[in-house]
């Protein structure tokens, strides 16, 4: 029925440039499942009254297909990091979360270890606690309110050396009253995103331990550039950050690996090495690189600054660092159609004007901020109108990162 379907979506028009859904790179995706059919399209380009019109015309003509009983488009929306962000992240280049699937591993103190880093380096960087039940980063970084506002009322963080820092305990005595109860995530949200954080290189999040509300929300509210996850090599610990894994790439996070924390402990006395956990989960098990393993190390527990911190916590803010680069960035030759934020009429001359200057036989690399599997058809039609085969082959599209899909091809 698949087929069908989408010889369905082929009669449905693009009214700004003249051609059918697919071919105007508005249709991402076909689903077929039992008489159900989802069709997701982005429609970002078009007004709200045309996109309802293109909306319409879609369900109109899939569900004129015998079989089907259901259908329903879902509309995809523009994910660009300036888009995605609140006015107080506006100025924020990047946001890396901490999480752990479990309490007591050391995320706290892994979070603010790789914010001191990274401050260390260079980069003008920012700490969040999210962690509303056990805001602990102030203990840590052994910094205390109270919270000034800027000129329009907005929060501004303390500082702790050259680390920005907000965290529900930096707030005034009684205020954390208001922060329990089941809206208490809510106004978590608010106190983040109305913080005047200002110009960022990097803003790290601390976020609590588990899948409760406050990640959930962080997911599905805030522009995440990848996440590094806390672990200990105990066997529930690790098997309990594989599936926690999961639920972060399924909502397009970039894992950007694991630290895995008290991974052994060196004697001071005899120099010998010794596993914490005799009986430790494989971390092979992760389908994650493993950013650090983390000794047991006192020096750890003296209070982190950027500058001053140790060996073992350096190379990780800087590997933590190096992975974000490596997640974002695309390898792509100069000649590749670039077609990240072109409208759709645009994509098409651009396409066509690449084409037209391959010689056959030549590669044809195109990267996108959407999936270019439709395009296949409109190259297959250019080369078919040049008198070439309209079969392309190989051609294969290759997902970078969540904003960044590369296909590559040869022009018969």
């Amino acid at each position: 029925m698949t087929e069908e379907v989408e010889a369905a979506l082929r009669q449905v028009r693009d009214p700004d440039a003249g051609k059918d859904v697919f071919e105007a790179g508005l249709v991402s995706d076909v689903a077929v499942s039992e008489g159900a059919v989802t069709v997701v399209a982005d429609l970002t380009d078009f007004r709200p009254q045309e996109g309802e019109q293109v909306t319409s015309a879609m369900l109109r003509a899939v569900s004129e297909v015998p079989g089907v009983e259901h259908a329903h488009v879902e509309r995809e929306t523009a994910h660009g990091a300036d888009e995605d962000r609140s006015p107080g992240l506006a100025d924020v280049d990047r946001v890396i979360a901490v999480a752990s699937a479990k309490g007591g591993v050391g995320k706290t103190t892994v979070a603010t270890h790789v914010a001191c880093a990274m401050a260390g380096a260079g980069q003008d960087v920012g700490l969040f606690d999210a962690d509303i039940h056990g805001p602990n980063v102030p203990e840590v970084l052994e910094v205390s309110g109270p919270v000034y506002s800027d000129d329009d009322g907005n929060p501004l963080p303390v500082e702790a050396g050259a680390l920005d820092v907000m965290s529900v305990g930096l707030m005034e005595s009684g205020a954390p009253l208001a922060w329990r109860g089941a809206m208490a995530h809510d106004a978590l949200s608010e106190l983040f995103e109305d913080t005047a954080w200002g110009d960022l290189d990097t803003l790290v999040v601390d976020l609590p331990p588990g899948t409760g509300d406050v990640v959930l929300t962080t997911l599905q509210e805030v522009h995440l550039d990848g996440v590094v996850f806390v672990t200990t090599p105990f066997h529930a610990a690790v098997t309990d950050t594989a599936r926690s894994l999961d639920l972060f790439e399924e909502n397009d996070v970039p894992v950007l690996g694991v630290a895995v924390n008290m991974a052994g402990f060196t004697c001071p006395t005899c120099g010998d090495e010794h596993d914490l956990f005799e009986h430790g989960e494989p971390l092979s098990d992760l389908d994650a690189p493993v950013l650090a393993e983390l000794d047991f190390d006192p020096s750890v527990q003296a209070t982190p600054r950027p500058g001053d911190l140790p060996e073992q916590m350096q190379r990780l803010g800087a590997d933590a660092r190096d992975r974000v680069e490596e997640v974002w960035s695309v390898d792509a030759p100069d000649e590749a159609v670039d077609l990240r934020g072109v409208d759709a009429d645009g994509r098409h001359d651009r396409v066509r004007e690449a084409f037209d200057a391959t010689d056959r036989g030549e590669a044809f690399v195109l990267v996108s901020d959407r999936d270019p599997t439709p395009v296949r058809s409109f190259i297959a039609s250019l080369s078919a109108a040049a008198d070439g085969p309209g079969d392309l082959d190989p051609f294969e599209v290759e997902r970078r990162n969540p904003e960044t899909w590369v296909l590559r091809t040869v022009r018969p």
